[in-house]
């Protein structure tokens, strides 16, 4: 048994042993990507190419310098993508220049291929912003306010329980129709308004007439509305966009017509937004 066991380990002795040669295993540089095209499209660049059929070949590594954020950008793709969408790109900034290295799975990379492209224009979009002007009670104003309730402050409160009310009660009535005015303290175009109803289904307006003046005196039309004016009780408006022919600091409401056919009306709220388009073109 002992003479076995020598022969044995003679068979595997150090030397032997040493000698033996293990193939490396992701050793080898891998082959670069070939056919690589770039493609222009709005604001972005498609880019791709031929994965090499080498076993090597892991991953490939894109980089480039984005001169719209001032920094070197890498991407990575699979050795199964052969395509990359560069997004965010201008046309503007003229030819990108993308190095493509290839790498095996031991992270070694081989031989880097540089390419060049270009981006389509980036679309140009709309913004649109909202405010609301602030309103005071000074700056609102009819042609016909109800003595006994109502008071036009109400519109301001922050409060559908109370309401402003033209006259009903006034002998002899005022001649109609009736309005509610507002002051905006400076020149727009483009608005929208709101109004919430008061706490009962009388008296809602169903016709307006929504005239402008720079100067208080001279009236001109900007827009009739007589549909989806609510009715119930403490329901709520907000119009449309509305862009007038010309520029205006006073905005008035002329009610031609309630639900119920009376010459006065009621307004629980009331509030105009300015409304600012501009478009932002980021090639420019």
């Amino acid at each position: 048994m002992l003479s076995l066991a020598a022969v044995t380990l003679s068979l595997f002795s150090c030397n032997d042993y040493q000698a033996i040669e293990y193939p490396s295993i992701g050793t080898d540089h891998p082959s670069a990507v070939t056919n690589v095209v770039t493609d222009s499209l709005p604001g972005q660049i498609a880019l791709s190419w031929t994965v090499p059929a080498d076993s090597n070949y892991y991953y490939v590594k894109v980089s480039y310098f984005d001169p719209l954020t001032q920094k070197e950008i890498v991407r990575v793709a699979s050795v199964y993508k052969d395509t990359l969408l560069i997004p965010n790109t201008r046309a503007k900034y003229g030819e990108y220049e993308f190095k493509f290295q290839s790498f095996n799975r031991s992270n070694i990379g081989g031989d880097p291929v540089t390419v060049k492209g270009v981006s389509g224009k980036a679309p140009a979009t709309v913004v649109v912003t909202k405010t609301k002007i602030p309103l005071t009670a000074g700056r609102l104003s009819t042609n016909a306010q109800e003595p006994t309730e109502g008071a036009i402050a109400n519109l301001l409160d922050g409060d559908l329980g109370t309401y402003f009310h033209t006259a009903w009660s006034v002998t002899p009535a005022p001649a109609g129709p009736y309005w509610l005015q507002v002051d905006l303290g400076k020149s727009v175009t483009t608005f929208q308004f709101y109004y919430g109803n008061r706490d009962n289904t009388n008296n809602k307006p169903q016709i307006i007439d929504l005239m402008g003046s720079d100067d208080g005196v001279n009236w001109q039309l900007i827009e009739t509305i007589n549909q989806g004016l609510p009715t119930g009780a403490k329901s709520e408006y907000t119009s449309d966009v509305i862009t007038s022919a010309f520029s205006f600091s006073k905005l008035r409401l002329v009610v031609q017509a309630t639900n119920n056919g009376t010459v006065f009306f009621t307004m629980s709220e009331f509030a105009v937004y300015e409304i600012v388009t501009s478009v932002y073109d980021p090639e420019s």
